[in-house]
């Protein structure tokens, strides 16, 4: 009976670790939204526009839109219209690429730059979700390529 649990309970380990760990596959020079570097590495394209949601809770929500500059594997996102907590120009997020979506990101918040951010990106990167633990909440960014 005791070798059944062990059996058991090492199968269920198994089937969480796998549940956790995502299999990113490298991207191919035909994957859309993407820009081949220097070295032949081939990561996502952020250029361009972005409808940005801004949930600072419990500060509140702000939508902006944020323009994203990327060169090579480095990315700046800056506001471009402006709100009641940041301001036209401001940086948001800043961070580097790697083949399968962020090596590092990093959020600009009232408390300075916060290096405790996931970023995710959808395939396609048309969506992109930024996470940062502020504390005992969790300040998320939502951005929609336009």
């Amino acid at each position: 009976m005791n070798g059944i649990k062990v059996i058991l309970i090492i199968g269920l380990a198994l089937v969480a670790c796998g549940e956790q760990a995502e299999q990113l596959l490298p991207l191919s020079k035909n994957a859309p939204n993407t820009v081949t570097l220097s070295n032949g590495e081939i990561v996502y394209n952020m250029d361009g526009e972005w409808n940005a949601i801004i949930d600072d809770s419990p500060w509140g929500e702000f939508k902006d839109i944020l323009t994203i500059t990327q060169e090579g594997n480095k990315f700046v996102g800056i506001i471009s219209k402006g709100n009641e907590k940041y301001h036209k120009g401001d940086e948001l997020i800043k961070g580097e690429l790697v083949k399968n979506g962020f090596e590092s990101i990093e959020r600009n918040t009232v408390q300075g730059w916060m290096t405790e951010t996931i970023g995710k990106i959808d395939e396609g990167c048309n969506k992109i979700v930024v996470e940062t633990d502020v504390g005992t909440s969790t300040h998320t960014i939502e951005l929609n390529r336009i």
